[in-house]
């Protein structure tokens, strides 16, 4: 949730009256947001020490989605529509002055880079200090957050007197060396490539030249007389800057995105006309497209929608009319009526501050906040269930149980990790192959979505290193893997894994602790030759993340299933276990005939003795599943992940036991 720092006295002088901490406190609690912190006592400790304090402030946490709280004028408006001390505001279109409606053109160039804008003026604005303050900070959430740091959108303000005060303002875009001006702030004129160079270790402005440096054109937004206003969404124009004494204000936007635009363009002029001598009054641009489209930005009709009755009372647990229910929606500032043909239907103005409004389901989100969420009546649910863990689930509690008994601490790592980490640390490079990669990662420790669990662990170890010898640290969860065969394109598959970590490798904890697992699990230990049904080996390997000659891998074969029944003799996965499972619980459907055994041929009665005497060849192929691996790590691995002191490491697949668990769950 963003968090908003509003002046404690300011606020309060709005709202008419003094708050206690709790009391603001359950106010904000009862409107929606949450008071993070009250930094009076701060304030008051360091002017006792002679120490410099600014004046107390207030930390609020919004919802992501109400930018209309982003600054004071938001929060203190919907406070007082919400306390009653007002009504919704109507925003009014101020009519043109003698010179005309401003048209703001734009021109077909800008398709190439930033193809949207919009303007608004605001006449007779009377600023105070704070409230230029509050100006200027909610442009900078308003681009740290709905702009994505002016990638979506970017906003230019300026000093409407400055610019020429007829013709039409023109948004172009040229090539950097055709546009010369005076950057805000500046003393000397600059084209578009010497900008971008002054400014590329500027700490503010640097982060956003990557938007436009390296595209042939720049956009640019001049008036009449060719003067540059701005040049989106780096920096405007030092001729048009705007002071505390500015009066008059034209305010534009640009914008990659057409809605996002129309909402941020509504949002500041709306904030901020209240300073108006009209109050609430902005003037509109007529913006030409292209195409000849013309437009009035910004756009302060409200957007009527409607809202059932049933539904809010359905959902609440309420029965309250249609008149109670539309005074608590104008208390939200939905200036709402009841439908006078429908009596089961309000009519909601939503206003242009209220972008979050989307579906009926949060015209009743307003409804039951108005009425007060501590309010609404606590009911059962209608229907009672019974639930039950997933068979994964239950399976991977019973195994972590039975390590963490052994004496080894559980750790939960990221999933996300670095290719190198995934693949080239491990000795693994064909693991890129089946790994899930993101398509635009931030930061190169997070690339891919790992296919095993030992980065995560082995990181854990060598954040840990400076803890006593021995560590014995393991992890019960999933790893993804592509399968182009599913409609998602991948899989997740449920693993164990462990490390050892001590002054030699110990091969034998890691071969220890599978044991024990299996044990839990009431798994034998077979030979790989024997004609035992089900159990599981391990077998000498060549994995090179483990040290040579110190490395096995671990085999397991399933109970055999009958071949006469059609199934297949494959380990379940995790979804088809849980089917199964799920399956078994069902009564048989009912039939009004039983259906005649058949009797099983000669042929069937032959396979049934070849597959009770050769279990791995019941279907003509092995039943055996190679299902993980354990080691002394190689050093270079170590090496790749800081470690020093020698490890051995143990993974397998959990799934192909699942239709153990149900037997060994209980007890769970």
């Amino acid at each position: 949730m963003p968090s908003v720092h509003i002046d404690k006295a300011d606020l309060f002088e709005r709202l008419g009256r003094q708050y206690t901490t709790e009391e603001f406190d359950e106010l904000c609690f009862e409107f929606g947001i949450e008071l993070d912190e009250d930094t009076t006592a701060d304030v008051e400790e360091a002017i006792k020490k002679g120490l410099p304090a600014e004046r107390p402030q207030l930390k609020i946490d919004i919802p992501a989605n109400r930018y209309d709280l982003l600054c004071i004028e938001g929060i203190s408006r919907a406070l007082r529509i919400f306390l009653e001390q007002r009504q919704p505001p109507v925003y009014k279109p101020l009519p043109p002055k003698e010179e005309g409606r401003r048209v703001l053109r734009i021109l077909p160039e800008t398709a190439q880079i930033r193809p949207y804008a919009a303007a608004a003026i605001l006449r007779n604005v009377h600023f105070t200090p704070r409230s230029y303050a509050s100006f200027i900070d909610l442009q900078d959430k308003l681009h740290a957050n709905l702009c994505r740091r002016r990638e979506f959108v970017a906003i230019g303000t300026h000093d409407y007197d400055t610019l020429a005060r007829s013709g039409d303002f023109t948004y172009e875009a040229r090539k950097p060396e055709d546009i010369n001006f005076v950057p805000l702030n500046q003393t000397k004129k600059m084209n578009g490539r010497e900008l971008m160079e002054f400014y590329e270790n500027d700490k503010h402005l640097g982060r956003y030249l990557h938007i436009v440096c390296d595209s042939p054109v720049y956009p640019v937004i001049y008036d009449s007389n060719g003067i540059v206003a701005s040049l989106p969404p780096i920096i405007n124009g030092d001729h048009s800057k705007i002071r505390l004494e500015t009066t008059n204000v034209f305010i534009e936007c640009t914008a990659t995105d057409e809605t996002k635009l129309a909402i941020v363009l509504d949002i500041i002029s709306s904030m901020f006309s209240e300073y108006a001598s009209d109050e609430f009054s902005i003037e509109q641009v007529e913006v030409i497209y292209p195409n000849g489209e013309k437009r009035l930005t910004p756009s302060l009709e409200p957007r009527l929608t409607t809202a059932r009755v049933s539904y809010i009372n359905a959902c609440t647990g309420l029965s309250l009319s249609p008149a109670e229910i539309s005074k608590l929606l104008t208390r939200m500032g939905l200036s709402t009526t009841p439908s006078p043909t429908a009596p089961d239907e309000l009519l909601v103005q939503v206003p242009v501050t209220r972008p979050d409004i989307l579906h009926e389901c949060d015209i009743m989100e307003d409804a039951a906040i108005g009425y007060g969420f501590n309010k609404l009546p606590r009911t059962f649910p209608s229907s009672n269930t019974v639930a039950q863990p997933f068979p994964i689930n239950k399976l991977s509690d019973i195994v972590r149980r039975e390590i963490a008994m052994a004496g080894w601490v559980e750790v939960l790592p990221l999933i996300l990790c670095s290719r190198d980490e995934n693949s080239t640390f491990l000795n693994q490079p064909g693991a890129l192959e089946e790994a899930v990669h993101l398509a635009n990662p931030k930061t190169l420790e997070y690339q891919v979505v790992r296919t095993s669990l030992l980065p995560g662990i082995l990181k854990t170890v060598r954040e840990n290193r400076a803890h006593s010898l021995p560590l014995k640290v393991f992890e019960s969860s999933d790893v993804a893997r592509r399968a182009p065969d599913l409609e998602r394109r991948a899989r997740n598959e449920r693993r164990v894994a462990a490390v050892y970590s001590d002054k030699r490798g110990a091969f034998e904890v890691v071969h220890g602790l599978l044991d024990r697992v299996m044990v839990a699990l009431g798994i034998p230990l077979i030979d790989k030759d024997s004609k035992t049904p089900y159990g599981y080996w391990i077998a000498e390997s060549n994995n090179p993340t483990y040290f040579p000659g110190r490395a096995a891998d671990i085999f397991y074969r399933p109970p055999p299933k009958s071949t006469t029944s059609g199934e297949s003799d494959v380990a379940p996965s995790a979804a088809t276990s849980k089917t199964t499972t799920d399956s078994a619980s069902l009564p048989p459907p009912p039939s009004s005939t039983p259906a005649p055994a058949s009797k099983p041929s000669a042929l069937d009665t032959v396979k049934d003795a070849l597959a009770s005497a050769l279990p791995t060849l019941a279907s003509g192929t092995s039943r055996d599943l190679k299902i993980g691996h354990l080691g002394i790590l190689h050093p270079s691995v170590l090496e790749a992940f800081e470690i020093k002191t020698p490890c051995s490491a143990l993974e397998f697949n959990l799934e192909p036991f699942l239709e153990i668990a149900p037997d060994h769950g209980r007890r769970a």
